[in-house]
């Protein structure tokens, strides 16, 4: 090999490394020993328990009770590129939350293992003992602290050490360069003596991509593998962790709790920026940069990308380019949720009058969504099924159509399994579970969801709309370009349902008061004198 291919400049070097061409970063010896020295010694102290801790571990060892023998084996994902060598900010897999209890960003690509031991001999009297593997903190005398843009202190600060995870969780840690040999020692089939692996797919392709060799290695006739099977295997693990969180414990509602304040709070700043949003010509972003800018100071991040749709942008159920102008006498449909630290979300909306004060029209749509909402709400009773929220919700909704005439058919036929007309115009559930993900429990058996039987502990929307397209010629003018949706989140307890989110006002009525006591409020800042 020639020394032009040695080069920096050489076309042979590896691609993964041309990132670092603009850099002009120290490399000589003196530069790495003066780096190394003169930083003052970390914490010893180590954190107290976490308050999470014990419900983390109880959760575990109910997924433990289901997986008798089997290694479980949990990633929490990579960081994921969003432009060259910039990532977005990390977010846990839920499952991978759920189990240890960790939530915001310090915890990339680390992975819990639950090992299988003799039944009632793991952690708390389970049949596991759970390990969790992460990449701890490099030391002040490496060259990563300063040099790993992804890990190095110097970047991105400082994360727990393996003994500080530890104390905070009760949870046993180990090194990430321990892993391989945790996950793949012993693999084969449990007739042979050998241990059986359930993985959570499709959230870090190398821990799939190492299960799968092990499976291939130690199969007793790999050519015939049947990838089908393991895969239904894995399957079941996803499914059993996201039935798990159909019922949230006494923490998680606190949480949930957090996160609806939270997003009560960016409902409000909403309202403040609303005169300047119908000025804008993009008042649509301003409304959604107001909500962000509240869940980025009292929480963690959106629970999702916000809806901020006026006028027949409305009527787009997922409207969130928020590019639209908002203007005097539209209505502003405000979809949004903040995250908590913890990872937990609400999910939240609200219908406003851009100017302050609904139509003769616009109040009527409102207010049979409203009573939907209501209708909805009296169902979900404990014992009831999860789909009688929605069979209640709707039928109103088709009863105010046929009032006003636009349904085709009678309000029997369109409720009707034959028929159901009146969904023309609220196509989409009536209600969701919610928690770690917007849209929670996902993977959970029908049976348990939408057949699911009501209990203490579930936390769900309640979120009925009507939304009358500008070109939907099935109706009169007057209704056109209007989109209504209410949602509020609601808890089950052994006495009936609580709304969360009732500290937001919902009657037309509660809402015009609402929006001009903000305004006023606003209004006497701006005049106050300064001190």
């Amino acid at each position: 090999m020639n020394d032009a291919e040695n080069t920096p400049t050489s076309a042979n070097q590896p691609l993964e490394e041309r990132v670092n061409n603009r850099s002009q970063r120290p490399s000589s010896d003196a530069f790495k020993a003066f780096m190394a020295s003169n930083w003052a010694p970390s914490s010893q102290e180590l954190p107290g328990r976490d308050d999470v801790a014990g419900h983390a571990a109880t959760r575990r060892k109910a997924i433990s009770a289901q997986f008798k023998g089997e290694r479980l084996v949990l990633p929490a994902g990579p960081p994921k590129v969003r432009s060259n060598d910039c990532d977005y900010r990390f977010r846990p897999h839920s499952g991978f939350a759920h189990l240890t209890g960790l939530g915001l960003d310090h915890e990339p690509d680390a992975v819990l293992v639950l090992e299988p031991v003799d039944e009632g001999k793991g952690d708390d009297g389970g049949n596991h003992r759970a390990t969790l593997y992460f990449r701890p903190l490099a030391g002040r005398d490496t060259e990563q602290f300063y040099a790993d843009s992804r890990s190095g202190e110097f970047w991105i600060g400082a994360r727990p050490t393996l003994a500080e995870f530890e104390a905070r969780l009760g949870l046993a840690t180990g090194h990430i360069d321990q892993l391989e040999t945790a996950i793949t020692k012993n693999v084969g089939a449990p007739e042979i003596g050998g241990i059986s692996i359930r993985l959570v797919r499709k959230v870090d392709e190398n821990i799939d991509a190492l299960v799968d060799t092990a499976r291939y290695n130690t199969a007793k006739d790999p050519e015939n593998l049947d990838m089908g099977v393991l895969d239904a295997l894995d399957e079941k693990l996803s499914e059993a962790l996201s039935e798990l969180r159909l019922i949230k414990d006494e923490w998680e509602i606190g949480q949930m709790e957090l996160a609806v304040a939270a997003t009560v709070e960016g409902f409000e700043e909403v309202v403040k920026v609303l005169p300047r949003a119908l000025t804008h010509a993009r008042g649509e972003r301003v409304v959604e940069g107001a909500f962000f800018a509240r869940a980025r100071e009292v929480g963690n991040e959106l629970g999702y990308d916000t809806i901020a749709a006026s006028g027949n942008n409305a009527t787009v159920l997922h409207w969130t380019r928020n590019t639209g102008k908002i203007h005097a006498g539209e209505l502003l449909l405000l979809d949004a949720g903040v995250e908590a630290d913890s990872l937990y979300t609400a999910d939240i909306t609200r219908t406003l009058p851009a100017s302050g004060r609904f139509s003769d029209v616009q109040r009527k749509v409102y207010q049979a969504v409203l009573d939907a909402a209501d209708a909805g709400f009296a169902a979900a009773q404990p014992g009831t099924k999860f789909r009688d929220i929605h069979t209640a919700a709707t039928t109103v909704l088709a009863e105010r159509l046929a009032e006003w005439g636009l349904l085709p058919v009678s309000v029997d036929e369109a409720i009707s399994p034959e028929g159901q007309q009146h969904r023309r115009w609220m196509p989409h559930g009536t209600s969701h579970h919610l928690g770690l993900d917007v849209h929670d429990c996902a993977q959970a058996k029908r049976e348990l969801y939408l057949d699911g039987i009501l209990a203490e502990g579930m936390v769900f929307t309640i979120e009925p709309g009507l939304y009358f397209k500008d070109e939907d010629l099935a109706i009169p003018e007057e209704y056109r370009g209007i989109g209504v949706r209410i949602e509020d989140d609601i808890l089950m307890t052994a006495d009936g349902p609580v709304n969360l989110s009732a500290a937001l006002p919902r009657t037309p009525e509660d809402v015009e008061t609402w929006m001009a006591g903000i305004y006023r409020e606003a209004g006497e800042s701006r005049q106050a004198p300064q001190g």
